[in-house]
This record gives structure tokens, sequence and C-alpha cells, in this order.
């Protein structure tokens, strides 16, 4: 027997409109058992990012795996929720850092409500390669998860490896790998891989020598004149000069040496400014 078709017309935008903007305001302040409450029972959420669609049994773990971590985060929406009879349109973007240049997931979802309830969700997203100087233009492809992530799931990933990056530093450690990493974050060695392969857009050993060359020039900018570079490589985690000097050349345009004195005549400069007129 085929499904009644809900009514849909303009005298239902009200309702819709009021409907998902307490959805979305139950996403923002983690109310996870209010984002339930407002799921028609016969839900059915389309997510083609994962390929993947979900029933009212299987969404509270989903949920609660997407949402902000911290009350109040917010998503950057790229217009106003736009309402049209039962259905509500909703565009935005989850930016996610450490790759090259910015990446960004854009998202658009088709709300459709039924009986006051949310009663269907279409979820697309599209993956965003901001130019670097190294590409020069922008790329946009259609992305799917195979590991059952979202894109809010994976922008999580790439916040924990940024921090646990930042504040353990354990690119110092020339025989860092891929396992390492992953268990120190806690998350799957595939994950962490597709992570940085398929949404960031370079290999973990390219992800760990930018990070290697970060801490190197700063320490080049605190050292004295005439560092030893070669040293500094090797304390910032390099076991290898010719992956440095690759790497500090793709980065930097120079070779050290003429980083190096572009820093001691920027230090000169501000030592000795020109006498005014």
């Amino acid at each position: 027997m085929a499904a009644h078709p809900i009514p849909d017309g303009p005298e239902h935008t009200a309702e819709t409109a009021a409907t998902v903007l307490r959805y979305h305001l139950c996403w923002k302040h983690r109310d996870l058992d209010g984002v339930m409450a407002l799921y028609h029972p016969d839900i059915q959420y389309n997510d083609f990012f994962q390929n993947r669609v979900l029933h009212l049994a299987e969404l509270r773990e989903y949920v609660a795996a997407s949402m902000p971590r911290q009350d109040g985060e917010d998503i950057v929406h790229s217009d106003r929720i736009r309402t049209d009879g039962c259905t509500a349109f909703i565009q935005y973007q989850v930016t996610l850092r450490g790759g090259d240049g910015i990446t960004a997931f854009r998202a658009s979802e088709a709300i459709t409500v039924r009986d006051g309830l949310i009663w269907q969700v279409n979820e697309y997203a599209s993956l965003v390669r901001e130019p670097s100087r190294h590409t020069g233009h922008p790329s946009l492809r259609p992305a799917t998860s195979r590991l059952g992530l979202s894109p809010r799931q994976l922008s999580f990933m790439a916040q924990d490896l940024q921090h646990y990056f930042t504040r353990r530093q354990p690119y110092l450690d020339p025989q860092l790998d891929l396992q390492q990493v992953a268990r120190e974050c806690g998350y799957s060695r595939n994950q962490i891989s597709y992570l940085l392969n398929q949404v960031l857009g370079q290999s973990f050993y390219r992800y760990v020598n930018q990070a290697r060359l970060q801490h190197l020039l700063a320490e080049l900018e605190r050292a004295g004149p005439a560092p030893k570079v070669d040293d500094l490589a090797f304390a910032a985690g390099f076991n290898s000069l010719s992956a440095f000097y690759k790497c500090f050349r793709q980065h930097t345009g120079l070779s050290p040496k003429a980083y190096v004195q572009q820093i001691s005549l920027r230090t000169r400069t501000q030592d000795n400014p020109p006498a005014q007129p």
C-alpha cells in the first residue's frame, strides 16, 4: 500500500520553521534527548556522505557522535534556514585544519516535517580544498566515507590530531609511525589514514614533516647568529637531511641558508632602523 502523501503547502511553513529551529537549538546546546524527541517514529535519515540510511533506533548513537563537543559551539552556516511548506533547507560549512591550504566540507540538509516532527532528512556533503601554493586552484568533489564517519566526526578527528601534535610534540621522535599516532589519539590506523589521505590530501609523513618544519622555523627565529641548521633539523625529528631540505624548500621557497640570511637581515634592520630625515 502506498504511503499517504504529507500535506504540503504554505500554511505549513510556520510550523516547519518552528520545529527546525528547535532542532537546531537542541543540536547547538548538545541536548541529545531534545533532538531525539523531535524525530518522527518513522524518521528516515539519508546520509549521502556515508551512503547509508538511518532510522530511529540507529540515530541516537549517530547524533551523539556528531554533536558539538562544547555547549554553544556553532556550525558556520552559509545561508539562513529557508522554509517552504513542510521542508526546510540548511547549508553550512565544517572547516578542517591541518591540510595543504584549507579543507572544508560544504554540506546541505533538506529536512521534512510531518505532524510537527522531523520525518525525513536528506544530508549531502562535498569536500572542498581551497587553493594552496602547490595547486593554485580549488578542488571540489563529492565525498563518500567508507569508515562510517560523518563530516562533523571527521572534523573532531582533525582537531584531536592537531591538538595531539601541538601539545605532545610527537614529531620530535624520528621513529614516529602512524600506528602510534592513531593509538594515542584514540582512533584506528585506517581512520587516521583516511583523514590524512582522502580528506586533508596528504600522506602521514608529509603531515609529520610539516609539523617538524614548523617547529624548526620557530627555533630558527629564537636562535642566535649562525645557527647549526642541520643539528636543528635532527632535533626537530627529521631523520634524513635530504627529506629536510626538500620539505624546507617546498614550504619556504628558499634554501635553509637563504632563509637564515633573511632572518639575519631583518634582525639587523630592526636593531638599526634607518635615521629619520
